[in-house]
């Protein structure tokens, strides 16, 4: 059997960099690859708040998810150390144009951030999801049942569901719930009855607090890809992550994290 050898990623990243300074303009010398491995540091913008992927320890400041693992990846193989600078929601896509942090752990790619970034290749898809109180399963049973008069749905500022929930609920009441507070919190308090988010920390959420239930909906809304998000027009940097999401891909390095953080019920 032909076995398969793999270049190691520090030494691609370096190569690419020097080769990019020897055969470019000055301008183009600039890219974050350079100057990360220049720095002998990668920062990672990070909101903190998002089960499973980008969780804040309150009390040690550490973090840990799905994102920060491979982020942790990322910077081990670039042969750097890393820093989480933290973020919120409405801050992520101006952070990363103010160069506050060279790359952000996952986002929706949504038509409105892609204006202001640019975004690696996606690595997993999800789609949005109402929660609700338990007692309130028999009167939520779809997404028309929430799209009516009288009914509060909170949604979290700077997120991608902050503009789904306009499309999918003209009628209703909208709640926009700024960070460190998130829309869930208002439905455990009673203030909202409906709040939106990603499938895959509805999961978590309905797991932490047992009083909440994912409303049983047809099928998830508004199906989008999360990837990580950049400087636009830093081609360099941008090639440098798609082929090391490709790498990581074929080794089976994001199916160990579904199965450790995204487990299939």
């Amino acid at each position: 059997m032909k076995q398969v050898r793999f270049f190691p990623l520090a030494l691609l990243a370096s190569a690419l960099a020097w080769t990019v300074m020897g055969v470019l303009p000055a301008a183009a010398q600039q890219s974050t690859l350079t100057k990360v491995l220049e720095a002998g540091k990668l920062r990672v913008g990070t909101t903190g708040d998002w089960n499973p992927m980008s969780m804040k320890d309150p009390a040690s400041g550490s973090y840990a998810g799905f994102d920060i693992d491979v982020m942790t990846e990322l910077a081990k193989d670039l042969g750097v150390e890393i820093e989480f600078v933290p973020t919120e929601w409405k801050t992520l896509v101006p952070g990363i144009v103010a160069d506050k942090y060279d790359i952000s752990t996952s986002a929706s790619i949504t038509a409105q951030r892609i204006r202001s970034v640019g975004f690696t290749d996606s690595y997993y898809t999800l789609g949005t999801v109402p929660l609700t109180q338990k007692e309130n399963i028999g009167r939520f049973t779809s997404w028309e049942s929430i799209n009516q008069e009288g009914v509060t749905v909170a949604v979290t500022l700077g997120t991608s569901q902050e503009q789904q929930v306009k499309t999918l609920f003209p009628k209703a009441t909208i709640r926009t719930i700024e960070a460190p507070a998130r829309d869930f919190q208002e439905v455990l308090a009673g203030r909202a009855d409906v709040s939106v988010t990603s499938n895959v920390e509805a999961s978590k959420l309905v797991e932490a607090h047992d009083v909440l239930a994912i409303v049983p909906v047809e099928e998830p809304a508004a199906p989008a890809d999360i990837a990580f998000l950049v400087a636009q027009g830093d081609q360099v940097w941008l090639n440098y992550l798609n082929h090391w999401i490709r790498i990581k891909e074929n080794q089976g390095f994001f199916d160990t994290l579904t199965d450790k953080w995204i487990p299939l019920n």
